[in-house]
């Protein structure tokens, strides 16, 4: 939930303090930089501690973090720009070189906390649950995160805009801290982390990592895949408040509900996934994804009427949480356990590591779009970018999309092989 109104008050704040799209897109930058930076390192930790632990401590951090930007925005909150002044993209914005630099500062850090979480989340679930129930815990937890992240969370922050620019971010830290709390509460897994006298040099454990998943038929071409497919998503959502506030003309509230169409999508294909995925074959239920991403991409470009976007991004969210729960389970399943940390971070820096590259290049095209043309087909042209790429892209994957490699993979492991 916490995270849901920090997607509704972190872009308004950013458009407030300045309506230049590189710096917007910027802001995406600093926040996904520590999965290129950082996970790595981060795989190498979570073999090495206990998961829960750290889980814990990366929340608690954010917590304090979070509320550190809240008294900064608190202190700057009379010379902002009020949030229903934004909606129509009309206000006339100097960028605030103060809060603009805490802003991403702290976004960095948030995302270097992120990283740990994230990474060590995946790698825990396998000792919660059953190795056939993987993908129906998966499914579930995945709904169960989709209403509050873009129902609830959005609402909530609307609502706490409209109150006072600060308060989003004062109720955001108090949710990283409930959220420690409940972790803390998970009972305690079996003890899978080597003892120090174990342990090999962090160089040798990377490698380790590195070379397992880099050697592996299908996790490699499915990392990278994932990766291009990130980049080419963010280098449209980057500098998603502007496209909204400026061609969509919507209001804080209008924003919120927009995203409730990702959770319409992801609440759908997190009970559904399991399912579909045995009808259509995992292969096929991959490959969907790149198809309704370029389509809605697409679609969104041509649209300036924000209920249309909704139903797109209700439809892209649905094939990419169908693509999740099939992706993390298998990696859940292959990945012997003490190289999930590592193997998964391995994963997730092709993965995710090309975010913020693509959300630099999205906010380059508007830049450059807008000497050629004017600001509102400026703010078309990443959409159609990441459409056309993302159709592109199925010709190098669609031929490692297969159930048969999939299924293969699978047996490989269990066999020991």
């Amino acid at each position: 939930m916490g995270d849901g109104i920090g997607q509704i008050a972190y872009p308004w704040l950013a458009s407030a303090v300045t309506r230049n799209p590189l710096l917007v897109a910027l802001v995406t930058v600093f926040q996904r930089l520590p999965w290129l930076l950082f996970s790595l390192p981060a795989g190498v930790i979570t073999d090495r501690y206990q998961r829960r632990n750290l889980m814990v401590g990366a929340n608690l951090a954010r917590a304090m973090l979070t509320v550190a930007v809240a008294l900064m925005v608190l202190n700057q909150q009379d010379v902002l720009p009020g949030p229903d002044q934004l909606d129509s993209g009309s206000a006339i914005v100097s960028t605030n070189v103060f809060l603009y630099a805490i802003v991403l500062i702290a976004t960095l850090f948030l995302g270097t906390a992120e990283v740990l979480y994230d990474n060590t989340a995946q790698t825990i679930m396998p000792s919660l649950v059953t190795e056939d129930q993987l993908e129906k815990a998966n499914g579930r937890m995945w709904s169960a995160e989709q209403v509050a992240n873009t129902v609830a969370g959005p609402a909530a922050g609307a609502a706490l805009l409209a109150f006072a620019f600060a308060a989003p971010f004062f109720v955001d830290a108090v949710t990283f801290a409930l959220s420690a709390l409940l972790i803390f509460l998970l009972p305690r897994p079996a003890n899978t982390v080597e003892t120090p006298a174990e342990r090999k040099p962090w160089k040798a454990e990377l490698a380790e990592g590195f070379r397992w998943l880099w050697g592996h038929e299908l996790l490699r071409p499915l990392a990278i895949t994932l990766g291009i497919l990130n980049g080419l998503s963010v280098l449209a959502g980057a500098t998603l408040v502007l496209f909204a506030q400026e061609v969509l003309l919507t209001s804080p509230t209008d924003f919120a509900i927009l995203s409730t169409g990702g959770a319409v999508g992801g609440i759908a294909g997190g009970w559904t996934a399991s399912s579909v995925s045995q009808r259509l074959g995992s292969g096929p239920s991959l490959w969907t994804t790149l198809v309704v991403g370029g389509i809605t991409s697409i679609a969104i470009g041509f649209t300036s009427w924000w209920p249309l976007v909704w139903v797109m991004f209700t439809l892209s969210m649905y094939v990419a949480v169908l693509w999740n729960v099939i992706t993390v389970s298998l990696r859940q399943t292959i990945i012997p356990s003490h190289l999930l940390g590592r193997v998964n971070s391995v994963y997730r820096f092709f993965a995710w590591g090309s975010i913020p590259i693509g959300a630099l290049i999205g906010g380059t095209i508007i830049m450059v779009g807008e000497l050629s043309t004017t600001r509102e087909m400026a703010l078309r042209l990443p959409w159609f970018v990441s459409g056309v790429g993302q159709l592109l892209l199925l010709g190098f994957a669609a031929r490692h999309l297969r159930t048969a490699s999939i299924d293969g993979a699978r047996a490989a492991a269990g066999s020991g092989d």
